[in-house]
């Protein structure tokens, strides 16, 4: 067990703060921490069809490109993760979704940050209007599942919510533990 002794640093932004610790370790010496309180998030695997799921294009300022994932965010204040995800689902791509089945939950930071990222597929598509998220995604696209898994394979994608989002529904669908009315 680490032991916390002083904060030494301190930055706050809109959606995060983070803090330099100093600590002594349970064999006695002392070190720093970084740690990072982060919103909850949540994540969508949509799926137009058993096959085929849309995902978005974005640029990611801290890595200076654009990357193809799936469509995520963090949680309002108060927000369910559940609503979370139809909320991002719906400003990022323009549709909702008539079912919605938690896949998985995750720390995708742990060393770090308290961030939890519940990941959800959705089927039963409807679009309803054009994305509203423009500053953000700068392109929405219908992609052949086994092409996802062959992208994240040659290492195209590399962007964590989507690697764990796409292999967990292959094993879940595979082991049957996907609700059979999923796809009606």
């Amino acid at each position: 067990m680490e032991r916390k002794l002083r904060t030494l640093a301190t930055l706050s932004a809109n959606h995060f703060s983070a803090q330099l610790d100093a600590v002594v370790l349970r064999t006695g010496r002392h070190t720093e921490r970084i740690r990072i309180e982060h919103p909850q998030a949540a994540a969508v695997l949509p799926f137009v069809d058993p096959n085929h799921i849309l995902m978005v294009r974005q640029w990611r300022y801290a890595i200076a490109r654009e990357t193809l994932e799936i469509p995520a965010g963090k949680a309002d204040p108060g927000e369910s993760l559940e609503t979370c995800a139809v909320r991002e689902l719906h400003e990022e791509t323009g549709y909702e979704a008539a079912r919605l089945c938690s896949l998985f939950r995750y720390y995708p930071a742990i060393g770090y940050s308290n961030e939890l990222i519940e990941i959800f597929a959705a089927s039963g598509l409807l679009r309803r209007h054009q994305a509203q998220d423009e500053d953000e995604i700068s392109r929405i696209e219908v992609i052949c599942l086994d092409d996802v898994q062959d992208l994240i394979h040659r290492g195209v994608i590399q962007d964590g919510k989507t690697v764990i989002g796409v292999s967990l529904f292959d094993s879940k669908r595979k082991r049957g533990e996907i609700p059979t009315d999923f796809f009606a």
